[in-house]
């Protein structure tokens, strides 16, 4: 049996691996966005400073792995055997865990995750003690370290609440003294501003963190204690001062030297308080394998004492080639640099569509008892008060040019030197907090504290609020159950059981990383630029792969209720929802080209106008096909009957035909293309609608069945006509940018500057084209 142990020993390791990589692709990228968010050094500069924070931080670790091999349970209560079945059903309920939560996409936190697996697997292994000696059941508290474990558990929720309201407050105090206005009092006191953040990331960071380095001396941690003081006073003056010159002399940008010194410090906080998440439990069995092979002889009977002995630390070797694995995940992952737009876009002071959370009736309940509270303070603070706090926060007014910032260097630097303070002060208690759950919330209270939520944001945001602590729980109670499920097979099964079980992990790891669907690899077009011709390119692009995905659904939504198969229709439903939010996401655009202060050309406004147009229609139909597929998931849903005879067969045609319209649509030429089979299309629909209506009586169709037929057709025609004027749209746009640039080309060769004729450009032509052809009625 300890053979096999060994194998199991070695599973652990891959996963280990694994919930590296996932972990780190989640997490770690959460200390990047007030850096990246405030562009203050290049990407790979902060990435580069990222990465030895990372690796550094790995290395006082050592001291968070007591948390998995003693932390939530009494090992010295279990045995060899029992213990490994406890560690190796925490890692499978993680795998469990992850891929059903990543493929629900709700948010999940590696740290309540092992907490409560560590939990949930320790209760199951206790009670299965207890049902075979037969005893009782009251003694299961015996077997878990009950108040460290609630110590850890209101730790993390605690940490949620402790960190908003501090970023909050910090944040408030930050902008009253320095406001938005903030280059005249950086001149004054930036050195001094600069000192203290560095020496509190030092005391934090460094001396706090200190005795839970694997290669530190009792003696150098010892020195650092009785020299406390000295050595933060010391620091903070030589800092202020030598800042303070460089501010003063050479215009150096102190805040550069704070946000990347914060993002180090929260790299390094981030790795020392959650490689325990990812590598705790692994390097915990390491230690009773080497235990059980230098002492024991009997699995079924060796104690694991010797993992309750405190001031055991990992070997840093171990350490490091974690570091190196979180590092390597950080440059490579293409999810971690997407994942980092999510806490920029809930901190930014940008209105916009690109929120992340929808909203909620908690969350408007209390966007509405926060105004009518803030309208009771203004009746009751005086007027020339209120007029005072409002100047310190009116924002300031972006030059001719300037791009606007999620959030400026004073808010970046309290983000990132607060998070990691918080973290790096539970990591030296050896708590372990919710990494993400800190950064976020700290976030979240300073972009509050900013005036960043107001009343066309606020309600999204504090949803989103809601929707991280609700996670919480039920990341909590999922974990819990989960591990303890697979804990009583393991116990129950045996090494049969085991078996199985890492075979469906395995499965799990490769369908979810190995086997991408189509629809996770779709790609999203971006505009890189504004002007007209990356407009064109933008549409031309997109338009013959839209109306291409549009019909596909539609045919797999015929199809699959023509076949009475409701799990297709529901994978369908959930499609054309991604689908719907795709085309949102891109006719979004408009607003964000809108606000650009950029100076630009008639005939580039023009092409954002056909851009609105373009994609609203393309938007409308996606928004249509969302409901066509809701209602014909319903429909077989309640067991209503599927047609039969020339109905099938009509939606069958009418799918094909549709087909061939999206397969001839590719590019530039969409106009002739959807000319030459778009009004074939369209009579042919007339022809099934009259003969519809004309059978109704004599085929016996109910009026459920009529009125969905109906919804087919009328979906279809929906689709051609839009098509048909964004296919116009299209063309006139490309007319316009092709006689520009020829234009450009007879003015550089002649050196005057030739007008362009009104006619040729502006929304009142390309709505002229649309009537001509007959399309556009209305849009």
């Amino acid at each position: 049996m300890s053979d096999f142990y060994l194998v199991v020993l070695g599973f652990l390791a891959v996963l280990a691996c694994f919930d590296l990589f996932v972990g780190v692709s989640n997490d770690a990228v959460n200390f990047l966005n007030s850096a990246l968010g405030c562009r203050i050094a290049r990407f790979r500069t902060t990435m580069w400073v990222a990465s030895f924070g990372v690796l550094l931080g790995a290395t006082f670790s050592s001291g968070m792995m007591e948390i998995a091999r003693s932390g939530v349970f009494h090992p010295q209560m279990f045995t060899f055997n029992e213990i490994m079945i406890v560690f190796f059903a925490v890692m499978i309920a993680d795998v469990l865990l992850l891929d059903t939560f990543n493929s629900l996409g709700l948010p999940t936190s590696t740290t309540v995750s092992i907490i409560f697996e560590l939990l949930g697997s320790a209760l199951a292994a206790a009670l299965y003690k207890i049902y075979v000696a037969d005893g009782s059941f009251a003694a299961v508290v015996d077997y878990i370290n009950t108040a460290k474990a609630l110590t850890i558990i209101s730790g993390i929720l605690v940490s949620v609440g402790v960190a908003f309201v501090s970023g909050m407050v910090v944040q408030y105090l930050m902008r009253l003294l320095f406001t938005f206005h903030f280059e005249a009092m950086y001149r004054r006191i930036g050195g001094i501003f600069g000192g203290f953040c560095i020496t509190a990331i030092f005391y934090f960071l460094v001396m706090k963190g200190a005795k839970g380095a694997s290669f530190m001396q009792p003696e150098w941690i010892a020195w650092i204690d009785a020299n406390t003081s000295a050595i933060l006073l010391t620091l903070f003056i030589g800092l202020s001062i030598l800042f303070s010159i460089l501010l003063w002399t050479i215009n150096f940008n102190i805040f550069r030297i704070v946000i990347l010194s914060g993002t180090f410090s929260l790299a390094f906080a981030f790795a020392g308080n959650d490689l325990v998440n990812f590598v705790g439990v692994p390097l915990a069995a390491l230690d009773a394998v080497r235990d059980f092979m230098a002492n024991g002889t009997d699995g079924d009977t060796f104690m694991m004492t010797s993992l309750a002995e405190k001031g055991s630390k990992a070997a840093t070797i171990f350490l490091l080639l974690s570091g190196l694995v979180m590092v390597l995940t950080l440059w490579f992952s293409k999810k971690a640099h997407r994942v980092v737009q999510t806490s920029i876009n809930l901190s930014s002071s940008q209105q916009g569509e690109h929120e992340q959370f929808g909203s909620s009736l908690p969350g408007r309940m209390i966007v509405r008892s926060s105004m009518t509270l803030g309208s009771v303070i203004r009746q009751i603070l005086p007027m020339r008060l209120q007029g005072a706090l409002h100047s310190r926060f009116k924002p300031r007014k972006l030059e001719r040019n300037e791009q606007p910032l999620p959030f400026d260097y004073v808010r970046a630097s309290v983000n990132l030197v607060l998070s990691s303070i918080l973290i790096a002060s539970a990591t030296s208690l050896q708590l372990p907090l919710s990494t993400t759950y800190v950064t976020f919330m700290v976030a979240m209270g300073s972009s509050f504290a900013d005036g960043a939520w107001d009343r066309e944001t606020a309600v999204y945001r504090i949803s989103g609020v809601l929707t991280v602590i609700s996670g919480w729980f039920l990341t909590a109670f999922t974990a819990c159950s989960a591990a303890a499920l697979v804990c009583w097979m393991a116990m129950m099964g045996g090494t049969y059981m085991m078996i199985a079980l890492m075979l469906f992990a395995i499965t799990l790891l490769i369908r979810s990383n190995f086997l991408k669907s189509h629809s996770a690899e779709q790609k999203e077009r971006h505009l890189k630029n504004d002007d007209c011709y990356s407009v064109r390119d933008a549409i031309n692009d997109t338009v013959g792969l839209h109306l291409q995905h549009t019909v596909d659904l539609y045919e797999a939504t015929v199809k699959a209720f023509l076949n009475d198969n409701e799990s297709a229709l529901r994978k369908i439903k959930s499609e054309s929802a991604d689908f719907f939010d795709l085309l949102s996401r891109e006719r979004s655009v408009y607003y964000d080209m809108a606000q650009q202060r950029k100076s630009d050309t008639k005939l580039d406004r023009d092409a954002r106008y056909c851009y609105y147009r373009a994609y609203t229609g393309m938007r409308e139909v996606g928004s249509n096909l969302q409901k066509l597929t809701t209602t014909v998931k319903d429909h077989i849903a309640n067991r209503h009957r599927v047609y039969k005879g020339e109905l099938k067969a009509n939606l069958i045609q009418l799918a094909s035909d549709l087909q061939k319209l999206g397969r001839a649509v590719k590019g530039r030429h969409a106009l002739e293309s959807v000319k030459l089979n778009g009004n074939d299309i369209i009579l042919e629909i007339d022809r099934m609608q009259e003969n519809l209506l004309s059978s109704i009586a004599t085929e016996n169709i109910s009026m459920r069945g009529c009125e969905l037929y109906l919804n087919f057709l009328q979906f279809a025609r929906e689709l051609v006509n839009r098509y048909s004027i964004v296919a116009v749209l299209q063309h006139e746009l490309n007319e316009l940018c092709d006689r520009a640039k020829t234009d450009d080309k007879s003015e550089g060769k002649s050196g005057a500057k030739l007008e362009k004729p009104a006619s040729h450009t502006g929304p009142q032509n390309i709505l002229r084209a649309l009537h001509v052809t007959g399309f556009g009625k209305k849009s």
